[in-house]
């Protein structure tokens, strides 16, 4: 298993040039990324665009129906309210295992707004002070990962947040 992160980007678009900025890095050998996700929201739509970056058929990666769950809960939980309340108790368990929790859910769907988008990466091997300078022109903010405190806080404080 690897580290699970979320990060937000001021624009529509801003996920989609880091998912290439990875891509590029990981052809370098600088990050090895086991499956990725992308959630873009261009101004004047209602809803927000999900879909799983990597090929099902990578070595490591989630199922599309990890990710259709995780966005569920993300973007349509507060339009379903209650009706589905069961169900996610059970898929939550499974989520928490990875450290997607409620809070994860509630940061995410309060930050992933109108003309923002959103990259969820499930990395390995990340070379650290090669990775984080070559995404921070993108100017993202770290919604959640799974990484150690010490990794997080290192983390959040290259993309300069607090």
């Amino acid at each position: 298993m690897g580290a699970l992160t979320a990060l937000k980007f001021p624009t529509a678009d801003g996920a989609e040039k880091a998912l290439e900025t990875l891509v590029s890095l990981q052809k370098q050998e600088l990050i090895k990324l086991l499956d990725a996700a992308v959630v873009t929201w261009p101004e004047g739509k209602k809803k927000p665009k999900t879909r799983q970056a990597m090929p099902t058929a990578a070595l490591g990666a989630m199922s599309g129906m990890f990710w259709g769950m995780l966005f569920g809960l993300i973007f349509l939980l507060p339009l379903l309210g209650a009706a589905i309340g069961a169900a996610t108790g059970a898929l939550s368990g499974a989520f928490t295992d990875i450290g997607i929790n409620d809070e994860f859910i509630k940061e995410s769907r309060a930050k992933i707004t109108e003309g923002t988008s959103a990259l969820f990466v499930l990395s390995t091997d990340a070379v650290v002070d090669r990775v984080l300078p070559a995404l921070k022109e993108l100017n993202p903010e770290v919604i959640a990962t799974n990484l150690s405190a010490a990794q997080e806080e290192q983390l959040r404080a290259a993309f300069g947040e607090e």
